[in-house]
């Protein structure tokens, strides 16, 4: 029964290593932190997944360092992740036709604000409308 014991503890101490994720040499560490920074976190949104405390961001820093254990390069890491989570995993989205309108958007936005401005200058006349007879008469007898 104390064998039995110990076998079960021993086995039971390993899965926290397991859950870690493989071991990796300093370089590789170094390209899975790169990759990480690359890519968005889909619970906070402005934070990349290295710097997000979130439970799925770990999640996807493990898939990373698997990946990067299993010997991909970058751009098949990059290409696995865009594929199952879609552009927006990239906090730096590609320039595609499904992507256009988020990278005209800065160009655009300022564009069609000075033409409403223009536009509403011009519709504005510069001098007041004279006033008519009967209007000075009745400011007259008011400021009396």
């Amino acid at each position: 029964m104390r064998r039995l014991a110990a076998t079960l503890l021993f086995v039971l101490a390993g899965f926290p290593a397991l859950a870690a994720g493989p071991s990796l040499t300093p370089a590789q560490e170094a390209r899975a932190v790169a990759i990480g920074n690359q890519l968005r976190c889909l619970v906070c949104q402005n934070e990349s997944v290295e710097e997000s405390n979130a439970s799925l961001a770990a999640d996807i820093r493990r898939i990373i360092r698997q990946q990067v254990a299993a010997g991909r390069t970058n751009h098949e890491i990059m290409q696995w992740m865009t594929a199952r989570y879609g552009d927006f995993i990239r906090l730096d989205p590609p320039f595609n036709r499904l992507t256009l309108l988020l990278w005209s958007v800065p160009v655009i936005a300022p564009l069609a604000g000075v033409g409403i401005a223009l536009l509403a200058a011009r519709g504005r006349s510069t001098e007041p409308a004279a006033l008519s007879d009967a209007e000075k008469a009745r400011l007259a007898e008011l400021l009396e």
